[in-house]
């Protein structure tokens, strides 16, 4: 069984270092990995990055994180995840990695994401040219994330997770009003997923959504916006594989 912590939108900043790292100091005893879904700071400053990275330096398990919008607010992403890298965290953009839970091999697939909305009142590339790029730059994303979600595919992963910060599915955005709704995920991140398969899908982004959903493909989705979940992170099991041969999907437990 695979222990999976998670967390998105902690939104940190100088007046609340040392919040959350007495929990992340936990990890050890009840998780193999932690997941960070975007939103990391407020304005996305390095001054906040810095105060994220101190959060997550040295913990007893991999840190493996996805940027979100408020992360890219002040356009200095690229230093932003320098930071963070620079404190042991695997921050992924189209890219993935793996990290060892026990025997197990965990692949992790990651992107931020975009918004577009979701099947049957969603954005097209037709009309402007600012339009097209909106559109386009959530393909990008989807498309990245399914590469990476593939190459885990052929690395022989044991499970597979793919971590974004916008939402693939519309289920885990209820509670919020259904007008921003095309701005806070995007039918392509689950397309891409279902194309590519995964084990168990995570976002943040939604702080007033819900946190169970699934995508058409049948992959169970779960938004750990911190405002959602309300504690420091929340505990996902994955069984590694059924004795069939079939995966299963994950089982959430509170931790």
């Amino acid at each position: 069984m695979i222990r999976i912590a998670a967390v998105g939108d902690i939104h940190m900043g100088p007046d609340t270092r040392g919040v959350l790292r007495p929990a992340f100091d936990t990890l050890h005893e009840c998780a193999d990995l932690l997941l960070l879904a975007g939103d990391l700071t407020r304005h996305g400053t390095v001054e906040e990055a810095r105060v994220v990275a101190d959060e997550i330096r040295d913990l007893a398990v991999p840190v493996v994180a996805v940027l979100g919008n408020h992360d890219h607010h002040d356009d200095r992403q690229d230093e932003v995840t320098a930071v963070l890298r620079d404190a042991g965290a695997r921050v992924l953009e189209g890219e993935s990695t793996v990290v060892r839970a026990g025997d197990a091999r965990v692949g992790v697939a990651g992107t931020k994401g975009f918004g577009g909305g979701f099947v049957g009142a969603s954005a097209g590339e037709f009309g402007e040219p600012v339009m097209k790029e909106f559109v386009r730059v959530s393909r990008h994303c989807a498309d990245g994330l399914r590469t990476a979600l593939e190459r885990l595919d052929e690395d022989g992963c044991d499970v597979r997770i793919a971590l974004t910060h916008y939402s693939p599915v519309p289920e885990t955005l209820a509670g919020e009003p259904l007008e921003i709704y095309p701005f806070l995920g995007s039918y392509l991140l689950a397309e891409a997923i279902d194309t590519a398969g995964a084990d168990l899908a995570v976002h943040g982004h939604a702080h007033a959504g819900s946190e169970h959903g699934m995508t058409t493909g049948g992959v169970r989705v779960r938004n750990v916006a911190q405002p959602v979940i309300g504690r420091a992170f929340h505990v996902y099991h994955l069984p590694v594989q059924h004795p069939a041969g079939t995966r299963s999907g994950a089982e959430a437990v509170t931790g």
